[in-house]
Parts: structure tokens; sequence; C-alpha cells
């Protein structure tokens, strides 16, 4: 969804900004879980596969029944090792998405400094909504504190505009001081001069 399409719409800058930040959040949060599935997927396989090869194996070494439970004990070794391996692998899927998200609903303007932050990810639990327990409080933290807030968007700023409304020649063009270069000016910034003088053009 883009912007110019909602914009075409009549909406306001604020619900745009909203809509917008919603889908992406539920986009991040769809490419999570599909990044999830797809690990064990990849995992499901490789287990079948490796499960083929050792029936086949036991059926070509194995001579006696000794031969046959020293096998075993030595492939549900190495399972549980498999096991263990791909539980951590798959916790470290399931943080990366958790954290992901909460980061893209809070705006992180740059998601892996803002990581490097964040504390005992190694030692995460999980809510039942699949969030990381003390993450949210976390990132808030983040986002007030002066050392790192700036690696935010801010939340809900209002535009401030200094200086005289400014004037509009005859084509509409905008003229004196208007306190702000518009070459040098943020979307917001400009969306409030429109709004102040709808016939005005940068």
């Amino acid at each position: 969804m883009k912007r110019k399409f909602l914009e075409d719409l009549g909406l306001e800058k604020e619900v745009i900004d909203k809509i917008l930040n919603e889908a992406g959040t539920d986009l991040e949060s769809a490419k999570s879980g599909y990044e999830t599935l797809k690990k064990e997927k990849e995992h499901l396989d490789e287990e079948l596969k490796k499960r083929d090869s050792q029936i086949e194996d036991l059926k070509k070494n194995v001579k006696s029944v000794e031969d046959l439970t020293k096998e075993i004990d030595k492939l549900k070794q190495e399972n549980a090792t498999a096991k263990e391996a791909h539980e951590k692998e798959m916790f470290s899927v399931k943080v990366d998405s958790a954290v992901d998200k909460a980061l893209t609903a809070a705006k992180a303007k740059n998601k892996m400094a803002v990581r490097a932050l964040i504390k005992d990810l190694d030692k995460a639990q999980f809510n039942d909504d699949g969030t990381i327990k003390g993450l949210s409080e976390q990132i808030k933290n983040l986002t007030e504190a002066e050392d790192s807030k700036f690696l935010f968007e801010e939340q809900n700023a209002t535009p401030q505009i200094t200086g005289a409304v400014p004037a509009t020649s005859s084509n509409g063009a905008v003229t004196g001081n208007t306190g702000a270069d518009p070459k040098t000016m943020t979307y917001s910034q400009m969306m409030a001069q429109l709004a102040a003088n709808p016939n005005a053009k940068f």
C-alpha cells in the first residue's frame, strides 16, 4: 500500500501514518512467521533424510543383536544432540522474530543498533502471545533515555513551524519569510505549510 493512494482518498497525514505503521507491523509479523515455518520445514526434511539413512546403515552394518544395541544407543545420542541444536536454533529464530516485530512497532531507525542495547535475550521467556517478557519495558526505556531515544522516530510528533505565515505570489509559489527553507523542510513541515496555505506551491 502506497502513501499516495491513501492521500488521494483524502485521509489526513496522521491517519495515513497510523495505517502504514500498522500495515508494516503486520507485514513484519507475517514475514517472521514465514521464516520460522520455513526453518522448521527444512529441519523436518533433513531429519526425514537422516532417519532413512540411519535405517539403511543399520540394515547393512548390523551383524548381531549386540551390534544392533550399540548402534541404537549411538543413534539415540546423536539424535539427542541434533535435537538440542535444533531447539537452540529455533529459539534464536523465535527471539529474532519477536524482537524484530517489537522494534518495527516502536519505529526503530536502526534495529541492529537498538538490539545491541537490549539485555538478556539469550535468557528470553515468552508470553502466550509470542512476545518476550520485559521487552516492551526495555524498549520503552530506550525511547525515553537521552542517550538512545535518537534511535527511534518521534512518536506522535506535532510539526512545529516557526516564522511568519508565508505569502504567495500570483502563481501560487511560496514567497516571503516562512521561517524555513522549502528545500530543507521535512515532509511534516511541508504538510503543515500546505494546510495553512492550500494554494501554496513548493
